[in-house]
């Protein structure tokens, strides 16, 4: 229950209404049940509301952050009892209705943006889909009007080269990872710290902007790895466990988004594996080198390219007004609650 619906009963133990938090792990993410329901035994639940307004009781306990309650060193728990003791301010049931119904709206404007932002999101992996040929195929199934005939390919090796260029006297202090999530970032913006050891930097290579990068390690968003291009707009350096390449040829904001599509991962299936580590990609540079990637005329890698530069671009500020929504209604909370 503190992820939300987990099952469904043809029985219930808690009539609604009900306000609804994970007690163990996933605490002080509230779910307000509207109708009956079953907690799980992982959940703390409200259901005598002592004569105020249930959806008041939500909003006020949204304020609260239940999340400071919890405890332990490993796992965080929710203790009841925390919770129960804990003093708070409650106006009369009306002015808690008022504020109910405003929070309520934010609420739903939060999640009308945050649908926009998903749509899109689903939009483009919809468009990496048919504006790349599958496999065995020579032309996208989507594409712009007036280019014909069938695409090529070229090996990446030839229209790249790899970069080997090491942080001699440790010009560049900056290091980078390569997120698959959130693509080339600062390491410490990513990790909130440091990780690599500042003293050893000349050994690293150094990444300019609009270089590419591949990072073997896989996870449910790169099953093979991610390949990111350095979109930050200045140099830093990267461990020499990450493959970067720079590309020769080509449009490089096409290129970025073939590296965002799956069609790539195939042929790293078929000459590569996990190796050693069940979470790192094994294969050779030399083998990297040989994949072959779709080229059209640079024309036609232009407008592709300038297509998912415009999406990426409604993405993120999609993402940032619901980003804004959220700080907005974190700063009523705090304004309307005592």
């Amino acid at each position: 229950m503190s992820n939300g619906i987990l099952h469904y009963h043809n029985e219930y133990r808690a009539k609604a209404p009900g306000v609804v938090t994970g007690r163990s792990g996933t605490i002080g993410r509230l779910h307000f049940i509207a109708s009956d329901y079953w907690p799980h035994n992982t959940a703390l639940w409200v259901t005598d509301f002592m004569g105020n307004f249930p959806k008041f009781v939500y909003h006020l306990y949204d304020k609260e952050d239940l999340s400071r309650f919890g405890t332990g060193t490993g796992v965080p728990t929710l203790n009841r009892n925390d919770v129960h003791n804990h003093n708070t301010h409650i106006p009369c049931v009306c002015e808690q209705k008022k504020i109910s119904h405003f929070m309520d709206t934010i609420d739903n404007i939060i999640t009308i943006n945050q649908r926009k932002h998903d749509g899109l999101k689903k939009l483009k992996a919809a468009y990496l889909q048919q504006m790349f040929p599958q496999a065995g195929e020579r032309v996208p199934r989507v594409r712009f009007e007036g280019f014909t005939g069938e695409w090529t390919t070229r090996e990446l090796g030839a229209i790249s080269v790899k970069v080997s260029q090491k942080n001699k006297n440790n010009e560049y202090s900056e290091t980078l990872t390569n997120s698959a999530e959130h693509g080339i970032i600062s390491q410490r913006d990513f990790f909130d710290k440091d990780i690599s050891n500042q003293k050893n930097l000349d050994g690293y290579f150094v990444v300019y902007p609009d270089d590419f990068v591949y990072n073997p390690r896989i996870s449910n968003y790169a099953p093979v790895g991610p390949v990111k291009r350095n979109l930050l707009g200045r140099a830093g350096v990267m461990s020499p466990l990450y493959y970067v390449f720079r590309m020769v040829d080509g449009n490089l904001n096409f290129v970025e988004k073939y590296f965002e599509s799956i069609y790539w991962h195939e042929f790293m299936k078929l000459n590569g594996d996990n190796g050693v580590r069940a979470d790192r990609f094994n294969i050779k540079d030399s083998i990297f080198e040989t994949m072959p990637i779709p080229f059209p005329t640079l024309e036609e890698q232009a407008i592709i390219g300038i297509f998912f530069r415009n999406l990426d671009t409604q993405i993120t500020i999609q993402a940032q007004k619901t980003e804004q929504l959220k700080q907005l209604k974190t700063a009523y909370l705090q304004k309307m609650f005592i």
